[in-house]
């Protein structure tokens, strides 16, 4: 043992900073400054190593899967401001009121939906928050399965494609990001049933807990709520389809998508009349927003796992996990519950810079399928995403939510969805095929015949 424990060190140092509140990629920056400093000091570190920077760095900006950042969440805004979402909730709640458990029914939909065209959390959870919500407890639903359900299907977008939690990592795995969206395409899928299996069943035994809507609230029937589906609902399908659709069939890469759901979103809004230069500027702030973060925090990390890396952090750790007693079953028992722990207090990106350059070496050293490791993670990262009692989802409908439902009702609201979610990942883990089949089926030569 040499200097390694320099870099242990170095990251204990680097989460306590983080964990004060400090931002995540100048934390990055200040402790590979500082132990990079220390390293040159005691004759482990050369400074020339800080030469590769550039070349990782522009490596980075010529990646083009990396490009289809920004589209999507372009698309995702675009959605979001225009008030698509809010017609799309209205209006399957309306198709789904007279069945028991039918508004929520339409909250776990729309929140699929919006998963599969938006990528994008936070703004998911808000709107059905602010729209559904009120909603829900009007009409006698039990607070936390309104809370519960919204939290839940809302933070469908971490794993559903175009994921931005699968393009990050699709980068941070080294895979294609087109056969990490094959593959958590069945495991978002069978979250989402499950979520409305249990609203189904707890309807059926507490009709209480779920009612139908009353007669009086569902005013649209008939060819007037059949136009109304039609203008709402199968635009953004046909969207959905054109941006997956495109990428599963081979015929775009998930960037090329990704500018085809931009443009796709702009002619929504302009079909509905709410396309104006106030929507572009305020959708392109956002872009620009969480695409800066993105890179800032990717370019420090890259300045601190080089430092880790000449400390010797990253061969010890994976020595550690490559020989962890009961090979990838203990491996992948441990990234879990390291992952989930990390995925309470921090963001998905966070995550991705900090963990998973450690975790993957090892991981490939064990011969795991990266993809289905990928999407493992993803689920991993999503069910973290939700849990009391700091789970970024609690947050975002905590700041919409009605006096009327208190702090611990929405932290006791995610419990069991929390523990569907840990059901799911299981039977994942335990069927691969789950991820594998759409990936090998693409795989497949058959559209060339």
């Amino acid at each position: 043992m040499g200097f390694e424990w320099l870099a242990i060190a170095m990251f204990v140092g680097f989460f306590f900073i983080l964990m004060s509140g400090y931002p995540v990629a100048f934390s990055f920056a200040g402790t590979a400054i500082v132990f990079g400093l220390i390293g040159w000091l005691v004759g482990v570190f050369e400074p020339s190593r800080l030469l590769l920077l550039p070349n990782i760095w522009f490596g980075t900006m010529s990646n083009f899967t990396l490009l289809a950042i920004p589209f999507f969440v372009f698309l995702g805004a675009v959605l979001e401001k225009s008030g698509l979402a809010e017609e799309l909730l209205e209006t399957i709640g309306i198709l789904l009121g007279p069945l028991r458990g039918g508004v929520a029914l339409a909250v776990i939909f729309v929140g699929t939906v919006l998963a599969a065209t938006t990528g994008v959390v936070a703004a998911t959870v808000i709107i059905m928050g602010m729209l559904s919500l009120p909603v829900m407890l009007r009409y006698g639903y039990d607070k936390q399965l309104a809370a519960g359900v919204i939290i839940a299907s809302g933070t469908l977008a971490q794993l559903i494609p175009p994921s931005l939690v699968l393009l990050v990592l699709s980068d941070q795995l080294g895979v294609s990001v087109g056969d990490l969206f094959l593959g958590a395409l069945i495991p978002g899928l069978m979250l989402s049933a499950a979520y409305v299996l249990y609203v189904l069943v707890l309807a059926f035994v507490k009709p209480s807990m779920a009612p139908a809507l009353p007669l009086e609230t569902r005013q649209i029937t008939g060819l007037a709520l059949a136009r109304r589906v039609f203008k709402v609902v199968i635009p953004p399908l046909v969207l959905i389809f054109a941006v997956l659709g495109s990428i599963f069939f081979g015929i775009a890469t998930p960037t090329e998508a990704g500018a085809v759901g931009a443009v796709g979103a702009c002619v929504l809004a302009a079909f509905n009349r709410k396309l104006n230069w106030t929507l572009i500027q305020s959708a392109s702030h956002s872009t620009a927003v969480v695409t800066a973060v993105v890179l800032m925090i990717l370019f420090c990390s890259s300045f601190f796992s080089v430092v880790f890396d000449a400390l010797g952090g990253k061969t010890l750790i994976t020595e550690l996990l490559v020989n962890l007693p009961g090979g990838k079953i203990a491996f992948l028992i441990v990234s879990n519950i390291v992952i989930f722990i990390l995925g309470v207090f921090l963001e998905f990106i966070e995550i991705c810079f900090i963990a998973m350059p450690l975790i993957v070496p090892a991981a490939q050293q064990l011969g795991i399928d990266m993809v289905w490791f990928g999407v493992v993670m993803a689920i991993n990262l999503q069910t973290a995403f939700i849990s009391p009692p700091v789970g970024f989802s609690l947050f975002y409908l905590q700041s919409v939510a009605p006096k009327a439902v208190r702090t611990i009702d929405i932290h006791k609201s995610a419990v069991p969805f929390m523990a569907l979610q840990v059901a799911v990942l299981l039977l994942v883990m335990v069927f691969p095929q789950t991820v594998r089949w759409l990936v090998e089926l693409s795989a497949q030569p058959v559209l060339s015949k």
